[in-house]
């Protein structure tokens, strides 16, 4: 039996009887898309498929340097860190590759938990676009940037003077993947073997950058593969003696890293609700502009769900292909928004504003979620921008937050957003990302000793 053949409990008790595993590893994705995790034995890992198991909910009450909240309601030291309850995923198994094809299963909180869960927050927007008679596919594209670096050697170096894997530009260059073609073939190969296939991998413009775009697949899906992307990218790069960041911008003298996102809705009968042949010049449907307009009006109000980190507004600046309104355009890379004209099969949009550190299921229930609401509501969208939208003026309901902080009031205080993915986690949401930026604002940074230390 094949991983990817597991479906129900059933098949997974199947899988690991066949194999004799006497280890499973299993993990839990974090608010931060951090992949939280453990080796079971298999008694322990039988047990847990029928029942659940209990996972202590610390990992949901502090931030990614495992740092407690002191601002949250749903866990603290008021709660007394009990355990969550987490459902093992069937369907999710996977070989590990760099471990001798051990078996691997991602997991979900449920009960109480299951309200402030990433990948749960994401299953309620999908179960809405059930209802409202649509299924989902999605795909994400990451930039990373790789360097000949250990964990232990960026702290030695305070994490300046890295090494990047190559000098120079080199865009799509067949140079450079040519000369590390090894690495290319092998990384593709174990993308595969692990079940988050890519469809094209290539430099981007700058030192030691890459970029890896998904192959489509239900949104679920795509979240899933898109996580454990990021994750098994730097296990892939350690095991090389190098690493990987997804940071939204490591360098004021690159341009930031995207984590693109391409969507689109298929009706109930698997035709594109994307697609209406003849109703323009792009075929675009009533659906997916209403879609696009739902996206557009949200976006600052959800931009923390998308923009997530601190160092995701350093790469929202004028004139680094990364959007600085909410914007949208046929294809149009200026744009927060970007329409993708085609075929039935591949007409889409593409969510440009969000960057390699998203959280996908966090980011993709925005995404999703704020398109759903446009059809919903009929809600129309701008004009689509021609041109450089950067050299554009738009309205003030079109400015984005410029800090972590306002784009997590504007989240807490969204009707949409409450109705959307619920109180308890737009609350518990909003709330990390206040302590994101307020544990920032303890930092003195470089650029403030250099500028003040001797003048001021």
């Amino acid at each position: 039996m094949q991983p990817r053949d597991v479906k129900t409990i059933a098949d997974a008790r199947k899988i690991i009887e066949e194999r004799d595993a006497d280890q499973i590893k299993v993990g839990v994705f974090d608010v931060d898309g951090i992949l939280r995790g453990k080796y079971m034995s298999r008694k322990k890992f039988l047990s847990a498929l029928e029942s659940g198991f209990g996972f202590c909910d610390v990992v949901l009450g502090w931030d990614s340097n495992d740092q407690l909240y002191d601002n949250t309601k749903f866990t603290g030291w008021h709660t007394a860190y009990p355990d969550a309850w987490v459902r093992v995923i069937p369907e999710s198994c996977r070989e590990i590759p760099s471990e001798d094809n051990m078996l691997f299963f991602l997991c979900e909180f449920e009960q109480r938990a299951e309200k402030i869960c990433p990948r749960g927050v994401l299953k309620r927007v999908l179960e809405k676009a059930d209802a409202m008679g649509f299924s989902a596919s999605a795909a994400c594209e990451f930039e990373f940037f790789m360097f000949e670096e250990t964990p232990h050697s960026v702290r030695e170096k305070n994490y300046t003077n890295l090494n990047n894997i190559t000098p120079g530009f080199f865009g799509y260059s067949v140079l450079r993947s040519s000369v590390l073609g090894e690495f290319y073939k092998d990384f593709m190969d174990y993308c595969k073997d692990f079940d988050m296939e890519l469809e094209g991998f290539h430099t981007e413009t700058g030192p030691g950058v890459l970029e890896a775009a998904l192959t489509v697949d239900q949104a679920l899906a795509a979240a899933d593969k898109a996580a454990l992307f990021k994750t098994f990218t730097k296990v892939y790069a350690q095991r090389l003696g190098w690493m990987a960041t997804f940071m939204a911008k490591w360098s004021p003298d690159w341009p930031g890293q995207s984590g693109h996102m391409h969507i689109s809705l298929q009706n109930k009968d698997g035709t594109s609700a994307f697609y209406a042949e003849g109703k323009d010049v792009h075929n675009m449907s009533d659906t997916m502009r209403h879609f696009i307009g739902g996206q557009q009006a949200l976006m600052p109000e959800l931009l923390s769900m998308v923009a997530c980190t601190v160092n995701s507004y350093t790469r929202l600046i004028p004139g680094f292909w990364a959007p600085t309104s909410a914007s949208w355009g046929v294809e149009n890379r200026t744009c927060a928004l970007r329409a993708i004209p085609g075929s039935a099969k591949s007409q889409r949009v593409e969510y440009r504003i969000s960057a390699a550190d998203i959280n996908p299921y966090i980011a993709l229930a925005a995404a999703l979620g704020s398109g759903l609401w446009g059809i919903e509501n009929k809600i129309e969208p701008d004009a689509p921008i021609s041109g450089n939208a950067y050299e554009k003026t738009f309205s003030k309901e079109r400015d984005l937050p410029r800090t972590l902080i306002e784009a997590a009031g504007r989240l807490r205080e969204s009707e949409a957003a409450n109705a959307l993915f619920g109180n308890e986690f737009v609350e518990h949401y909003a709330a990390t990302r206040e302590w994101e930026e307020r544990e920032f604002r303890k930092a003195i940074t470089d650029w403030e000793m250099q500028r003040y230390f001797e003048i001021i």
